[in-house]
């Protein structure tokens, strides 16, 4: 664990030393919350600001998580993942240390967007349902974060991985229950948000401001993520071999 939080921490502080990228990933997701949230003309719902924000709080995992696998697809292209190996450290701790620096940048983005979500009129929640809902983005941030650095290290340019990046990201968010409910979508958009992963996370979001305890979408987001995961360092220890 201590070679984990190293490696985290390496990627940390290189992420906060760049004042300008620290200041888009905060306001992004923001402004996603205010023009979305804000500017819709929904009538399907009472308060569209409380129904888009669990959307909002996924796809910033979602972002997050991807931008961190060029992290790992960096490393390997400037030469910093060969020496890393090298280290007595075990080889996995790289990876992990990766994919808990994506989910905590991911964690930390939402709680902005909890911050001005609130402060636009969304609803207040109790102490316990805000740490089901961290629990859920955590384990949603550690399942894309593993897809992400397997994307990563399958592909050999950044270029590359920024074209399956936007392939992935775009259909997934258009394609969940992030902007309207399941009952006014087409029946074939329905039939694919229903398995979608991203509406996993966020109809257990839901659940949990409703008073709802998800344990369903929470199993299965905790089997999805056991399996990306024992894939991820499969690869991760085909490719560094």
């Amino acid at each position: 664990m201590r070679s984990v939080w190293y490696f985290m921490e390496r990627d940390m502080l290189k992420w906060t030393r760049s004042r300008i990228a620290v200041v888009t990933l905060l306001i992004m997701p923001a402004a996603w919350l205010i023009f979305v949230g804000l500017a819709l003309p929904v009538t399907f719902t009472g308060n569209y600001l409380d129904f888009i924000t669990p959307g909002i709080l996924v796809m910033t995992m979602l972002a997050s998580s991807l931008q961190g696998g060029a992290l790992l697809m960096f490393d390997k292209i400037l030469g910093f993942l060969n020496k890393f190996l090298a280290l007595p450290s075990p080889r996995e701790s790289i990876l992990f240390g990766k994919i808990l620096f994506m989910t905590i940048r991911g964690v930390l983005q939402a709680t902005v967007i909890f911050c001005v979500a609130t402060l636009l009129g969304a609803s207040i929640l109790s102490p316990a349902q805000y740490f089901l809902i961290y629990v859920i983005l955590i384990l949603f941030g550690v399942l894309l974060s593993g897809l992400a650095a397997t994307v990563a290290l399958y592909l050999e340019d950044h270029d590359t991985y920024t074209a399956v990046n936007t392939l992935i990201s775009m259909p997934l968010f258009f394609t969940s229950s992030a902007l309207m409910p399941y009952n006014v979508m087409p029946p074939w958009l329905a039939a694919i948000a229903h398995v979608n992963p991203l509406s996993f996370a966020i109809d257990a979001i839901r659940s949990v401001e409703a008073g709802i305890i998800p344990f369903f979408q929470i199993g299965l987001l905790v089997v999805l993520g056991i399996i990306v995961l024992t894939l991820c360092v499969r690869v991760f220890r085909n490719v560094t071999v």
